[in-house]
């Protein structure tokens, strides 16, 4: 077996280097590497996983403007994560049912938090003349198919009527309504416009058409 060996050109020129320095044989080669665990730095901050995932899957897309570029996007999702028509109407339909039971993930941003919680029972625990509202514009269309004079002015006269009790009546509900959602959330800034309009239409639907549905009887007591 033969071993590697030095050329006697080679020893020549490290006995050469040696008598230069005193006798002392130097590594050149050791002397300018580092050790074996030394690792080099890279001269920049190590990006964070954040950044470095931004940079594969590019930047951002912005909003879109138009509604009618939403539902182009829209359409391009559809066909890059297909789903099927049974899939989306049991999503849809979930998210209905979430949506009557009072879920607030579900729920739209004008009824959400705790205060309108406290309306809607308010409202729902009392009969109103408002609910009636509904059926009296159905009265006024039937009425004005008739071609008899005589029945439109009555219907006219009722209509009228009715509706003024029924401003009188959400004017009164909405003051009232404001005033106990103040004493029940003292610390929440209440707007008692904003709480009156939104009794007011609450009372104006009809109560199995309402969202949410309703959680307390009508004559049932709230704390």
């Amino acid at each position: 077996m033969r071993f590697l060996r030095r050329s006697s050109t080679e020893e020549a020129d490290v006995t050469e280097v040696g008598g230069d320095s005193g006798g002392t044989d130097v590594d050149t080669d050791s002397a300018s590497s580092p050790h074996k665990g030394y690792t080099p730095g890279k001269g920049r901050p190590t990006p964070r996983r954040r950044e470095a995932e931004g940079r594969r899957r590019g930047p951002v897309a912005p909003p879109p403007r138009t509604t009618r570029e939403a539902i182009r996007r829209s359409r391009e999702l559809r066909k890059k994560n297909p789903v099927s028509k049974n899939e989306r109407r049991a999503a849809a339909r979930e998210r209905r049912e979430r949506m009557l039971a009072g879920d607030e993930r579900y729920l739209l941003p004008r009824d959400r938090g705790p205060v309108k919680a406290y309306v809607r029972d308010l409202v729902d625990s009392r009969r109103n003349v408002l609910g009636l509202f509904m059926p009296l514009a159905i009265l006024v269309f039937i009425t004005l198919l008739i071609p008899v004079v005589a029945v439109q002015q009555y219907a006219t006269l009722l209509t009228t009527v009715m509706l003024l009790g029924m401003i009188v009546e959400g004017f009164l509900n909405g003051r009232r309504i404001a005033k106990q959602v103040r004493l029940r959330f003292p610390k929440e800034n209440v707007r008692g416009a904003s709480i009156g309009w939104y009794s007011f239409v609450r009372a104006s639907q009809l109560r199995k058409l309402r969202v949410p549905k309703p959680r307390v009887k009508p004559g049932e007591k709230i704390d």
